[in-house]
């Protein structure tokens, strides 16, 4: 009996998505060791246990995990994450340890993600211990994420010392170049939308966390999670974006072309100093050298698209949760450009590839049908398209930008209407009402 179980599809398949996740993460491991000499992201999560670690990624991944415990468990295993944190404190401030700004605590929340997984595995039994397990894979598989990716940038920074800059600069000419008239437009806007813009693209993770809590709101009353939520589309954008970073390496106009009067940017590497104040001539673009240090993190935008997929989750929500969901969009597609860290067309294919994977991960909920290869292919295509385009074709994009500008928002908006009509069709149908059929009236004799 309990064989057949193993060869159940769906035991199966998360078999092996645990396994393939395991060596991509020791591949990880050895790549960043070879590559960069420093520590990969198994190794510096096992030295969490011990040494101060980031707060925030902890105890969100705490926050997910606690969605499969009831509200007494929930205080109770807050409580023990804060007295653990306090224990830690204190014998660190007693030996007079150095820890890293903003490192000082955190351990408790691991450790208590530990604790439910050891409690799972020793005291629960049948789905009682599968939920318990889910709950902890979901809460570590965010804190991964976030480990995952450090480690991937580290790599792009070493592994392309040749960054596609001139590239994208000279195709964004067919949008209006929006980064530079975005950089002088929140330079004049003052410091408080500077600060409000920084808040909003830093926190992208925090407001992640609060729509995928209450997407997950009803597992512990339930005792199962829903086939697709927003933690799912988060982190497969976490994972395939770096995969195209690698593919078109770019670090981003305040560092191509900075400073500018900002002060801040690639000071050494800077293919020139126009960045906010005179959009790049036009000129044939070539492959320039850069540092080892600076990620090539732009090409797509992953905040534009975890941003979009924030959006898209948000649409099911109250009204407060929609309108955040629509506000966090809109100001991280501002602070990606007015800060300089993106050029248009990075925000372009930042949407068509967050809407591409949110299809293919809800066809592969649903089943896969004609609907979804369709759309899903589709959306591929023109992300690929686009990255051709951008690569090849940048001249005459910015020679023509009359003809290439519409074509590129064109190529853009096809994929939000093909993904919105498709899914609307997705959409379970309201049974309709019953009428009570009408009774018969006392004829009067």
């Amino acid at each position: 009996m309990k064989f057949s179980a193993w060869r159940q599809p769906r035991v199966l398949l998360w078999a092996v998505a645990s396994v393939v996740a395991l060596g991509f993460l020791i591949a990880l491991e050895i790549a960043a060791r070879h590559y960069a000499g420093q520590p990969g992201p198994i190794t510096n999560q096992v030295k969490e246990v011990i040494f101060a670690p980031k707060p925030g990624p902890l105890y969100a991944g705490m926050a997910l995990m606690m969605v499969v415990l009831t509200w007494r468990q929930r205080f109770i295993a807050a409580g023990a994450a804060i007295g653990i944190d306090i224990v830690f404190v204190l014998v660190r401030w007693a030996i007079d340890a150095e820890t890293p700004d903003g490192h000082f605590f955190g351990n408790g929340a691991l450790w208590v993600i530990l604790g439910v997984a050891v409690i799972a595995v020793t005291r629960r039994t049948g789905r009682e211990r599968v939920l318990l397990l889910k709950g902890v894979g979901l809460g570590l598989l965010l804190v991964a994420g976030r480990k995952t990716g450090d480690t991937w940038l580290l790599i792009t920074a070493k592994t392309r010392p040749a960054v596609l800059d001139p590239y994208l600069a000279t195709a964004d000419h067919a949008l209006g170049n929006p980064s530079w008239l975005a950089g002088r437009i929140l330079q004049a806007a003052g410091p408080i939308s500077t600060h409000l813009l920084d808040l909003v693209y830093a926190q992208l993770a925090v407001a992640a966390v609060v729509a995928a809590l209450y997407q997950l709101r009803n597992v512990a009353a339930e005792r199962r999670f829903p086939s697709h939520h927003l933690v799912r589309t988060f982190l497969v954008i976490g994972l395939l974006g770096p995969a195209i970073y690698m593919i078109f390496p770019v670090v981003g106009p305040i560092f191509a072309y900075g400073p500018g009067t900002s002060g801040t940017g690639g000071v050494h590497w800077a293919v020139a100093n126009l960045w906010p104040d005179t959009p790049p001539p036009i000129s044939a673009p070539h492959p320039v050298p850069y540092d080892g240090i600076t990620p090539r993190n732009c090409m797509p935008s992953l905040h534009t698209a975890w941003a979009t997929a924030i959006f898209i989750h948000s649409r099911k929500g109250p009204r407060i949760l929609r309108f955040a969901g629509a506000f966090w969009l809109i100001a991280t597609l501002g602070a990606t450009l007015g800060f300089g860290y993106h050029y248009g067309v990075d925000l372009v294919a930042g949407v068509v590839f967050a809407l591409t994977v949110e299809a293919a991960l809800r066809s592969l909920d649903r089943g896969w049908d004609r609907s979804g290869i369709q759309l899903v292919a589709y959306g591929t295509t023109v992300f690929a398209a686009l990255l051709v385009s951008y690569r090849y074709l940048p001249m005459e994009m910015a020679k023509y930008p009359w003809v290439f500008g519409p074509l590129v928002i064109l190529a853009m908006a096809s994929v939000i209407y093909g993904y919105v009509r498709t899914t609307k069709l997705w959409e379970p149908k309201a049974a309709p009402a019953m009428q009570p059929e009408p009774e018969p009236q006392p004829q009067l004799v």
